[in-house]
C-alpha cells in the first residue's frame, strides 16, 4: 500500500488517500485473511517447544496479536469500501481510533516475546542466547512505544512517526525471533531424530 497516512494527515487527506489506496487496502487485509490459517499452525507448533507456563502466556500473546490486528483490518477495508463516498470529518476520527492499536499490540508482541527471551537468556530449553539478546532489544522498543499512548502530538502521539517507525523495526525483530526460534527447533528435533536412529541401530547390532 506504500506509506500509510500521517496522523496528522487532514480529513480530506485521508479522503483521497482511501480513494487512490482503496483496492490496496482491501488486498492487504485479504492477504492478512488467509495469512491465519498457517500463522496459527506456526504458532501451535513453536508452543509445543516451550515448558510450562511459557508456552501458554507465549500462545497468549499469539492470540492476542492476531485478534487485534482482526479487528484493525475491519476498520481499513470498511473505509475502503466506501472510498467514494466518505465523509472527510468521519474518514478522520474512524482512523483516530484505529491508530491505537500501535501503541496497544505491544502488549500482545511483549507477551509473545517475552517468556522465548526469558527462556534464552536463561540458558534454558536449548534456546540460543543469542537470540535471548534479539528478543529483549525487541522487547525494550516495544516497551517505550507504549508512551505514544498518553500523547496527542508530535514525533510521540498515537500513528505518529515513533509508532510506525518502532512498529516497523520491532515487528521485523519480532518475525525474525519466530523465524529463528522455528529454525533452532527444527534443527533440535532432526539431532534428536538422528540421536535416536543411531541409538536404536547401535542396539540392534548388539542384540545381533
Amino acid at each position: 500500500m506504500g506509506t500509510f497516512p500521517a496522523a496528522t494527515e487532514t480529513g480530506d487527506q485521508l479522503v483521497a488517500w482511501f480513494r487512490e489506496k482503496g483496492e490496496s487496502a482491501r488486498l492487504f487485509v485479504w492477504a492478512w485473511t488467509v495469512a491465519i490459517p498457517p500463522l496459527a499452525v506456526m504458532v501451535s507448533c513453536l508452543r509445543r517447544q516451550l515448558p510450562a507456563p511459557h508456552r501458554d502466556v507465549f500462545l497468549i500473546g499469539a492470540v492476542s496479536y492476531l485478534i487485534a490486528i482482526e479487528i484493525a483490518t475491519w476498520t481499513w477495508v470498511g473505509l475502503a469500501l466506501l472510498a467514494d463516498v466518505l465523509n472527510p470529518a468521519t474518514t478522520r476520527t474512524v482512523l483516530d481510533v484505529v491508530i491505537f492499536l500501535g501503541p496497544v499490540l505491544t502488549g500482545s508482541t511483549t507477551t509473545m516475546m517475552a517468556p522465548v527471551t526469558l527462556l534464552a537468556l536463561l540458558g534454558q530449553s536449548r534456546i540460543p542466547r543469542w537470540l535471548g539478546v534479539l528478543g529483549f532489544v525487541a522487547f525494550l522498543e516495544q516497551a517505550v512505544e507504549t508512551i505514544t499512548i498518553f500523547r496527542s502530538s508530535g514525533f510521540t502521539q498515537p500513528g505518529g512517526a515513533m509508532n510506525m517507525q518502532l512498529w516497523r523495526d520491532a515487528n521485523s525483530r519480532l518475525v525474525g525471533s519466530l523465524w529463528n526460534m522455528g529454525r533452532t527447533a527444527g534443527i533440535r528435533d532432526e539431532t534428536w531424530r538422528a540421536a535416536t536412529n543411531l541409538s536404536e541401530y547401535g542396539f540392534a547390532l548388539s542384540k545381533k
